[in-house]
């Protein structure tokens, strides 16, 4: 039996907080392994902080996520090996479950013992070890507690239990999400849900910082869900979310949101804009904001009717939804959406991983408001269409504009 499989038996039967110590018995007895580590990144996505206790001899501190091996392998999503003065070796693995990145395993073993296939097999295990911290953490606040560089708020905490995560990989995209402030909440929604066919994005604008506007928003993120589970069509998910602010707000807490549904064989995709958030494409050709025609925020007033608008996406193409809760473009002229600092800053990283994109431009559009403090939500979405042959493959993608 390959030693990856017999780890991954452990670690299905360990205790949610000894999944460090199941692991760390089993590397040792079947890689000769003198220790391992656990690097988790935190909330605001900055450093790599090691779970307690460490075992590496010399101690392991937390670290930036832009430095060192470890912040190395976190950003390039590789496996590196580092054979140190003496008779050891250090394999730093990346832990990433469908595209979410959760940190880093580091392995100290004998140098004898580091050959390439050593190494592959230890990424497996870095694998399966992701979706074990994905189950335990819904029982223990161990990995949680782990993650935090700084006290989250109340309304910090309910938006990263409600929140599906900062990412979302399938055999047809990449999605990936940051937002700041990481450790409060400027009442952003986001979630996405997808299959073998189709994949449905909702992003709104920060209903505003605190525990009312987190509520307000956790509502409207439970009735997206409703009605979505229900099988309701984005139009209807629209409406029970609308009905569902409106009846508990009267209209006080109104949120902007743009609800999306991509087919992803076709690149055929319909939205719904209540008062978005801005939508943007980015092409070898050139960025640019993709206008639709923007309906009346969810919760407004009582039985908004939504109507759906069609876009089509040529395979390759990058979406980039940007929440930033500033005021929009008006037909009067008045308060308007910094959409020259968001041009910038997408440029600046249009050819950049989907990775890191959303953290860069998060950080450029806080520093061109002068506003550290002040919230913004950046999703971006590389759509790469079904490939011919594959199980889920449908026909090609379509060629032709994107079309309101």
């Amino acid at each position: 039996m390959d030693r990856h499989v017999t780890v991954e038996g452990a670690l299905r039967g360990a205790a949610p907080h000894l999944l460090l110590d199941s692991l760390r018995t089993s590397l040792a007895r079947l890689y000769a392994a003198t220790s391992a580590d656990l690097l988790l990144v935190d909330y605001g996505c900055t450093s790599l902080r090691p779970v307690e206790p460490v075992q590496a001899p010399a101690g392991i501190s937390h670290t930036p996520v832009d430095a060192g091996p470890a912040g190395r392998v976190f950003r390039t999503q590789q496996p590196y090996l580092f054979r140190d003065v003496g008779p050891t070796a250090t394999v730093y693995l990346p832990i990433t479950v469908r595209g979410e990145r959760f940190g880093v395993l580091v392995v100290v073993l004998p140098a004898e013992r580091s050959a390439p296939e050593t190494t592959a097999s230890l990424a497996r295990v870095a694998e399966t070890l992701g979706h074990a911290l994905r189950v335990a953490d819904r029982h223990t606040d161990l990995y949680r507690r782990t993650r935090r560089t700084h006290p989250l708020s109340i309304a910090g905490e309910m938006q990263w239990d409600t929140l599906p995560g900062r990412a979302c990989a399938g055999p047809a995209f990449d999605l990936h999400a940051h937002w700041e402030p990481a450790y409060a909440s400027g009442g952003h929604l986001l979630d996405w849900s997808a299959t073998e066919r189709e994949l449905v994005i909702v992003v709104a604008d920060g209903a505003g910082p605190g525990t009312p506007a987190a509520l307000a928003s956790t509502l409207a993120l439970m009735a997206v869900r409703n009605a979505r589970r229900a099988g309701l069509d984005l139009v209807a998910q629209a409406s029970l979310t609308d009905q569902a602010l409106y009846g508990q707000y009267r209209g006080r807490h109104p949120l902007s949101a743009l609800l999306l549904r991509l087919d992803l064989a076709t690149g055929e995709a319909e939205a719904v804009d209540a008062g978005s958030p801005t939508l943007w494409r980015l092409r070898p050709t050139g960025t640019e904001r993709i206008d639709l025609d923007r309906q009346l925020p969810l919760g407004m007033f009582e039985d908004t009717v939504y109507a759906p608008q069609r876009l089509r996406l040529l395979r390759g193409d990058r979406l980039v939804f940007v929440a930033h809760g500033a005021g929009e473009p008006t037909a009067g002229g008045g308060d308007e959406a910094p959409d020259g600092p968001v041009a910038r800053a997408l440029t600046a990283v249009r050819h950049r991983k989907g990775a890191e994109v959303p953290r860069a431009v998060v950080r450029a559009l806080r520093d061109a408001r002068r506003g550290a403090s002040a919230p913004v939500l950046v999703l971006c979405l590389d759509w790469r269409g079904h490939r011919p042959g594959t199980p889920d493959g449908g026909r090609h993608g379509a060629t032709g504009p994107a079309s309101p």
